[in-house]
């Protein structure tokens, strides 16, 4: 994309003429939730919720991976990391989430082999340089990252990489808008939806949220022009007393979404119900791989049994996960809970909502 083009989305002048026409309706009193994480740090990076009418409120949703990924499968993820012979392999945020009794940064410390990676690759290339070694990638995100992750289990078979395991806790974002939107303790007139999840399900995955539940909803992009104009939209149709669903990212986000990426997470996943961090079981939620590829799936080639855990006393991640209380709210925030001494998930992932009020705004 050319420079200039992107300038225009970052441009203060029309950012500006977006927050008057804002500013221009009734002043109802209005809460719209961001359901992705890179929506959330993007608003507190850019300041919009400064310059918004106080009767507009933004609630952050369960958009950061990391953060949804219940208790139990943290404490699998760091029983793996004690396995003799076994290399995990990871992206970045995990390494500090606390477990029950542990984090991978600990067992890191304690002589874990565990690897910080940045690409699927990564981990196929350390299966390949290490044949006497059981590489385990710890498989968290959306649709947005399972295309790649089944990407590499087909790619791990066609090279004979019988060392090579996946660890699957992909969750899909249309069924937890469906459970948010069933629950009587949330309240929410409009959704700002997910630009990089909706590149590869498409438009078409939300219209059921919108006919069913008469739901406001609106595509976005990540620059601050695009966040503001799609609250600009979500206004105007509760204004008019319209429920639609609205493309904002009409640049990257098509009808159909990506239908290769569709096929290859069908390919080898399949769906099934699974528990999210401070919602519970939503049915048809999460992606585990199939029985073809059994010979992946590091549940199928561990024993990982850990007990239930509850989620850390006092941490009210969930409840800000599903936009009933706000990171201040919390009684462990800020002099508890910190980036350097995290309780829950929240405050340690670069997409979590108490991250981005520990950084933005401090001290309650």
């Amino acid at each position: 994309m050319p420079i200039r083009h992107l300038e225009e989305y970052r441009d203060p002048e029309i950012s500006r003429r977006i927050i008057e026409k804002i500013k221009n309706f009734s002043g109802k009193k209005v809460r719209l939730m961001e359901v992705c994480g890179t929506h959330t740090m993007s608003i507190f990076r850019s300041g919009i919720r400064s310059v918004l009418p106080k009767t507009i409120s933004l609630l952050s949703g369960p958009g950061c991976p990391v953060c949804v990924t219940n208790q139990n499968e943290i404490d699998s993820f760091i029983n793996l990391a004690g396995k003799k012979d076994v290399i995990v392999a990871t992206f970045g945020d995990l390494l500090r989430v606390p477990g029950t009794k542990s984090t991978l940064q600990k067992e890191r410390a304690r002589g874990g082999d565990i690897r910080v990676i940045y690409s699927t690759s990564d981990a196929l290339e350390i299966a390949g340089r290490n044949p006497d070694k059981k590489i385990v990638f710890l498989g968290i995100g959306f649709e947005t990252t399972s295309p790649t992750i089944a990407a590499s289990i087909l790619s791990a078979k066609e090279m004979n990489l019988n060392n090579y395991f996946v660890f699957s806790a992909h969750k899909l974002v249309p069924p937890a808008l469906h459970a948010l939107l069933k629950s009587k303790d949330i309240k929410i007139d409009g959704f700002i939806l997910p630009g990089h999840v909706s590149i590869i399900i498409g438009i078409k995955a939300y219209i059921p949220i919108v006919e069913h539940y008469n739901m406001p909803c609106v595509i976005a992009g990540f620059e601050p022009t695009d966040i503001l104009h799609a609250i600009f939209l979500l206004i105007r149709q509760i204004e008019a007393g319209e429920s639609k669903l609205e493309n904002g990212y009409q640049r990257v986000v098509g009808f159909k979404g990506n239908e290769k990426a569709q096929n290859i997470i069908h390919d080898v996943f399949k769906v099934v119900d699974v528990s999210w961090r401070g919602i519970g079981i939503i049915p048809k939620s999460g992606l585990v791989i199939r029985d073809d590829f059994s010979s992946f799936d590091a549940r199928k080639a561990f024993d990982l049994s850990v007990p239930d855990a509850p989620e850390p006393k006092g941490c009210a991640c969930g409840q800000i996960l599903t936009g009933i209380k706000t990171p201040p709210e919390c009684p462990l925030y800020y002099y508890t809970c910190s980036p350097s001494d995290p309780v829950g998930p929240c405050m340690v992932s670069s997409e979590g909502t108490c991250s981005a009020y520990y950084r933005y705004h401090g001290e309650p």
